[in-house]
């Protein structure tokens, strides 16, 4: 089984929304795993490089970053959160991000 670095108070955090019937609390780095926070990071990458595909030519490649993000993806424990693990196996990488970053992904940003 892969290691999780969070303390028993976050992981109670993380999972208080299916417990209390909360809406989904604010991820912040600080309480993100290192993974976390590298597929954030790569999510972040892809979003630029699809936006600079559109000014740039040749365009730049997107394979070696749908790789890194098969890869981390990969790292996540059995037992963490299943909407991100559910949002990157189906690849659907908008709702991965937007749930790492703390905003509802089913509600869209404007939270409504």
């Amino acid at each position: 089984m892969g290691h999780d670095a969070r303390s028993p108070t976050e992981h109670w955090l993380l999972n208080a929304e299916h417990w209390l019937g909360f809406t989904r609390l604010p991820r912040y780095p600080f309480r993100m795993t290192e993974t976390e926070q590298q597929i954030l990071q790569t999510l972040r990458d892809l979003e630029s490089a699809v936006a600079r595909c559109r000014t740039e030519n040749p365009p730049p490649p997107l394979l070696p970053i749908f790789d890194r993000l098969d890869a981390f993806a990969a790292q996540l424990p059995p037992g963490g959160n299943h909407d991100l693990r559910h949002y990157l196996q189906r690849k659907s990488y908008e709702k991965a991000r937007l749930w790492l970053e703390g905003v509802d992904p089913e509600k869209g940003t404007c939270r409504k």
